[in-house]
């Protein structure tokens, strides 16, 4: 199994929120403006901090439904052809 690289899963992004957006508009919402960090051993690490948003930290990552993060992971195998759990810091 070859590695992914952040530049590969930064260029495809738009087809995996857009395989989310067809199953689930809520989940789309949930992950649409997340930041991809890096990937490493199977692992896509994913952030959504944005200082022009908010002035301090801010992490909804409990918040989240299960559901949506599975569809996500789902749809990434889809587009990649390679499974990637997906944690976001």
């Amino acid at each position: 199994m070859a590695s992914l690289t952040v530049e590969e899963i930064k260029s495809r992004w738009n087809e995996v929120l857009d395989g989310v957006l067809e199953i689930d508009r809520i989940a789309w919402l949930a992950f649409f403006d997340a930041r991809i960090v890096s990937v490493d051993s199977g692992v896509l690490i994913i952030n959504f901090s944005d200082p022009q948003k908010f002035g301090g930290d801010h992490n909804f990552s409990m918040a989240r439904n299960p559901r949506h993060l599975a569809l996500l992971q789902e749809k990434i195998q889809e587009v990649f052809k390679e499974p990637l759990e997906v944690l976001e810091v």
